[in-house]
């Protein structure tokens, strides 16, 4: 191996270098590694047949907080830390990952890896290390939420937001209050790139409630997240607000009388009913589905996949905090923006490097994995459906007799096909342009791409959902947003218990 030709970091970090530091602090000194060591070990991981290798190091704090009933029942706390060692070669991965990152160890990991997919000489190559190439954005705060907080105040936190709920209604008879927050750490040695490295704050509030009037009981949800620390509950008594909000949709649940059945308009609320598209259509556009054939929109780009109303993209670099914001995707690319579906007509896919490679185009920075211990996989971000032109006031004012869907408890999509079927946990009748009374068991059957076909009117209110989502594929969970305007869908099957 000839040193000379590998890149040196050290003396040229831009805007990654604190991550970069804190990321060798953490992950590489403590087990006698630095950066440069790090680029040999991806010398010795490379091939000259290969198509690419790359190393990812991951150092996770995790740690929650459970009340019920006022009384603080679960408190966990651990540590995890590893790295995933790849090899791909056309369609084909040698993969392998350690618990240990020590030189000895990593060198082991590299060859598991490597006689996973092919055999040959290792060769030397030099890592770039541009500036304008290793800069990338920071969209979040390098901060660690689970030191935002001393232990005495998240325990007063939650005893506080359960006295709350009680205060509010007398109805009360369970409430359970939870508290998540995680402090991941990165980095990322791939061939032809710069190393790269990301701070990954986290963190998700919960409420729960359960209120009984007379015989009868009904629950409430509401939740919250983001890349924030603790301080952003106590903002505004924003704590506060979602204890009341989980009491409000219980509430409303005790007045909520049964749905109608039959096919009639749909209008969606904005925000978190956003996960009907993400599950109905945003799977459909990953790149792997696409290029496999699998999905209903392969091979249709440039094709009209949706009525010209509509605009959706997925965008990974959304600043604020966002729950599906990331400087950088699991394979080191920065995020970004990507145009899907514009006014109707299918533009693109998302995409990690190997299926993007394959497909002959460019990564998206959609390459996403849940731990060093898995495979990374083309994921959305935060997907949503730009705004339109109409008021929500006009798009509930144009059905005679229809849904209005605030929100969402969960659903079950084919990706292949495209059916769905959704529950609500919050809806109303509307009836000659009015929201009316409150309905239960809702339950909205179609198809996704036909959906976006139905979809007449956009409003002008777009939202996403307040930082909650996590999106399953291949038995691995990572964090999303999802998020669009009211909309309207002309006509959708409407699962519900009367006629």
């Amino acid at each position: 191996m000839n040193d000379s030709k590998i890149g040196k970091f050290m003396p040229q970090f831009t805007n990654n270098d604190t991550s970069l530091l804190i990321a060798a602090k953490t992950l590489l000194h403590p087990n006698g590694l630095d950066l440069t060591e790090v680029e040999k070990l991806l010398q010795i991981l490379s091939h000259k047949d290969l198509d690419d290798a790359d190393l990812y190091f991951q150092y996770l704090q995790t740690e929650s907080w459970g009340l019920e009933d006022g009384v603080v029942k679960d408190n966990l706390f651990s540590i995890r830390q590893g790295v995933g060692i790849r090899a791909i070669k056309g369609a084909e991965t040698g993969f392998a990952y350690s618990d240990a990152i020590s030189n000895e160890d990593l060198k082991k990991t590299i060859k598991v890896a490597r006689s996973v997919l092919v055999s040959g000489e290792s060769f030397s190559f030099a890592v770039p290390s541009d500036k304008n190439k290793t800069t990338i954005p920071q969209l979040y705060p390098s901060l660690n939420p689970l030191n935002t907080l001393d232990t005495p105040a998240k325990v007063k936190l939650l005893k506080d937001v359960y006295a709350e709920i009680l205060r509010v209604d007398s109805r009360v008879l369970h409430a359970a209050v939870s508290l998540t927050a995680q402090y991941a750490i990165v980095l990322v040695a791939a061939m032809n790139q710069p190393l790269r490295a990301d701070i990954r704050p986290s963190l998700r509030f919960n409420v729960s409630v359960i209120l009984q009037d007379k015989d009868k009981r009904e629950s409430g949800s509401s939740s919250c997240g983001g890349r924030v620390g603790y301080d952003f509950l106590l903002k505004d008594d924003k704590a506060f607000w979602y204890a009341h909000e989980a009491v409000r949709v219980a509430e409303v649940n005790l007045r909520a009388k049964p749905a109608p059945a039959g096919n009639m308009p749909i209008i969606l609320g904005p925000g978190w009913p956003g996960i009907l598209l993400h599950e109905a259509v945003g799977h459909g556009l990953e790149g792997d589905f696409n290029r496999k054939g699998s999905s209903v929109f392969a091979g249709r780009i440039g094709e009209r996949v949706a009525s010209s109303v509509c605009t959706v993209v997925d965008q990974g670099n959304i600043p604020g905090g966002l729950r599906g914001s990331l400087n950088m995707d699991d394979e080191g690319t920065p995020t970004q923006k990507t145009v899907l579906i514009e006014n109707g007509i299918l533009r693109g896919y998302m995409q990690d490097k190997m299926n993007a490679r394959l497909m002959k185009t460019s990564s998206t920075g959609n390459g996403r994995r849940e731990s060093y211990a898995s495979l990374p996989l083309p994921r959305m971000t935060a997907t949503y459906l730009l705004s339109g032109e109409s008021t929500p006031e006009e798009i509930i004012a144009s059905v005679d007799h229809g849904i209005y869907a605030a929100n969402f408890s969960g659903g079950q999509v084919d990706i292949t096909s495209g059916h769905f079927v959704f529950s609500t946990n919050e809806a109303y009748l509307i009836e000659k342009g009015k929201i009316t009374s409150p309905l239960k068991n809702v339950a909205l059957i179609g198809n996704g791409p036909d959906v976006l076909t139905k979809i007449s009117m956009v409003g002008n209110d777009l939202a996403f959902d307040p930082g909650v989502g996590t999106c399953g594929k291949e038995g691995q969970g990572v964090p999303v947003n999802v998020g669009q305007p009211t909309l309207k869908v002309d006509v959708l099957t409407v699962g519900g218990t009367s006629t």
